[in-house]
């Protein structure tokens, strides 16, 4: 199968890439713009595999998206390409609706285009794969049930709301012209090639620096986790045996409070890598909230477990400690980044 597939780069995006080079055997089309997040060492060898081909293209570029689909003709697309990171939705939300909303209806409006050209077992094949988060249902109390396909829209941040906005335009370019689009949507995830701004690895870098690691609020903030290779497999099992017209829910029922987050990974890497300054719990600083700080995300992923036979392979603590040790075998790639790359932006545990 060829798939053309956006922000493949990107850690979730790159993930995909590797599984689906590697393993399932796909031919696949990355579109990447090659933003700061984007990391094309993150590829691993599927960067020069005769399988990937890596076009650095915006996709908000209607003409240059319209000529990636005419070259490379694909079977379907997955779209990954997003800004998604919270805190810089507050400090710079415009980015975000311009990549977010504006590059979604470019990739559909070219897919439809497209779309329109097929016919027999290529067109009946093709769909529209639009991979979103569960952050556009809204936050959660305590003693609420789980996010589902069923849940309403209720989002609270200019990230979620970009994201919001994209899921229905690529439902109604479904309803509207139908192009057969399949949307999932997800929860935190974890893993290595993360980029450090994100919280599990802003708390592992900083803890191995023994910087303090700025916590928001009280801490008790929750999300869902799922490790990124699982969502990886998942996804690929979205765009090849998903229907058309349906959301696919996928997590890994792991919740974790943000502040029981930065304890585990203070007490793996005490094991891993004990320092003379003793337990690194001793960093843990409570900073001011952000703003509209979510309290709770969580998804049950019953419906497409079941659909897709997929479950999240690894349970928190296990992927926790492979993205640690990860994280310490490759420390020349993160400080290259934080030299480089990295703004700071605001720097709590807010994920």
């Amino acid at each position: 199968m060829k798939i053309l597939l956006t922000g493949g780069c990107g850690f979730i995006g790159s993930a995909v890439v590797r599984r689906a080079v590697r393993q399932a055997g796909h031919q696949i089309i990355n579109i990447d713009k090659m933003t700061y997040a984007a990391s094309e060492d993150a590829l691993e060898d599927a960067l020069h595999h005769p399988n990937h081909a890596l076009l650095k293209q915006d996709i908000c570029d209607l003409a240059g998206i319209r000529v990636a689909f005419a070259t490379h003709q694909p079977d379907v697309v997955m779209h990954l390409a997003a800004e998604s990171h919270v805190d810089r939705s507050i400090d710079g939300p415009a980015a975000f609706v311009h990549t977010n909303i504006t590059g979604t209806f470019v990739m559909l409006e070219a897919a439809r285009e497209y779309f329109a050209t097929l016919s027999g077992e290529k067109k009946e094949k093709f769909r529209f794969h639009h991979i979103s988060t569960d952050e556009v249902f809204g936050a959660l109390a305590d003693e609420e049930p789980p996010f589902n396909e069923h849940t309403p829209y209720d989002p609270r941040s200019p990230y979620s709301s970009s994201k919001a906005a994209s899921d229905h335009l690529a439902r109604a370019w479904m309803h509207t012209y139908n192009l057969p689009v399949i949307v999932s949507n997800t929860t935190n995830n974890y893993g290595k090639w993360q980029f450090p701004e994100k919280l599990i690895p802003l708390m592992l870098i900083n803890a191995i620096e023994e910087k303090p690691l700025p916590v928001y609020g009280d801490g008790k903030n929750t999300r869902d986790w799922l490790f990124v290779d699982d969502h990886a497999e998942a996804l690929l099992k979205v765009v090849t045996q998903g229907v058309p017209g349906e959301t696919y829910c996928i997590g890994a029922r792991q919740p974790q409070k943000n502040i029981d987050v930065v304890k585990a990974i203070c007490s793996i890497l005490d094991r891993k890598l004990p320092s003379e300054n003793g337990a690194r719990e001793r960093l843990i600083t409570y900073v001011t909230d952000r703003p509209g700080h979510d309290h709770r995300y969580e998804i049950d992923p019953s419906s497409a477990e079941t659909a897709l036979d997929w479950t999240a392979a690894h349970d928190f603590e296990r992927g926790l400690a492979v993205t640690i040790g990860w994280y310490l075998d490759h420390r020349p790639w993160w400080e290259g980044i934080r030299s480089k790359k990295y703004s700071g932006q605001r720097l709590g545990a807010g994920a």
